[in-house]
């Protein structure tokens, strides 16, 4: 193997490794000699690649950011209405987070580290916002009830989506999670739709461009 590809192998080898050790227990309680058991490599292997444990955690925190970014673009791709493509996120990030301990252990990284840091942009509210928007856009389609609040409705399906995460966290190590998510989808959008509206388009992420 040439030795690019090899840095490359041993880099994702940590960062899985890593991932298990972050998703398990948390960054505070995961220790450099789990992880070096884990990938079978020595510290100065390791040091070769991250310089700190907190390397490792930057580095999964940047992936999941990175990651749902190209998610809502490959939605917006598609030209869907906003609730369609709404919903279609939503079932697509519990699909992968159900399947990538990766992304997992991101997620919980990300929202470990805003804790206790109040006047920090907080990940939940950026996310509150972001579902606000295709709310906001749907209430003008015509496509809500009357009356019905689209921050309301964001607030709602974030505070259901993260219950749900942690719930599954806890008990199946998120394989439930697509399930939790798609019955909090079937509850809250058919409450707050218009008669008229149809979910439309692809909802699963194995067909996500």
């Amino acid at each position: 193997m040439p030795q690019q590809d090899r840095a490359y192998a041993t880099r994702e080898a940590i960062l899985h490794a890593a991932a298990k050790e972050f998703d398990r227990l948390g960054y505070e309680r995961t220790s450099l000699t789990a992880v070096l058991a884990r990938t079978g490599l020595t510290k100065g292997a390791f040091y070769f690649h991250f310089p700190s444990k907190e390397a490792v955690a930057d580095a999964l925190v940047e992936r999941q950011s990175e990651l749902w970014a190209r998610m809502r673009e490959s939605w917006r791709l598609r030209g869907l209405d906003p609730l369609s493509a709404l919903h279609g996120m939503f079932a697509e990030s519990a699909d992968r987070m159900a399947a990538d301990v990766v992304l997992r252990a991101g997620v919980r990284l990300n929202a470990d580290r805003e804790v206790g840091y109040p006047g920090v942009p907080n990940t939940h509210l950026l996310w509150e916002k972001l579902v606000a928007a295709y709310v906001f856009e749907a209430a003008e389609r015509g496509d809500l009830r009357p009356g019905v609040d689209p921050e309301a409705v964001a607030r709602t399906l974030c505070g259901a989506a993260l219950g749900s995460r942690l719930i599954s966290s806890a008990t199946t190590a998120c394989a439930d999670f697509p399930e939790r998510i798609r019955e909090v989808l079937g509850h809250v959008l058919p409450s707050v739709t218009s008669p008229g509206w149809k979910l439309s388009g692809s909802q699963t992420a194995s067909e996500t461009p």
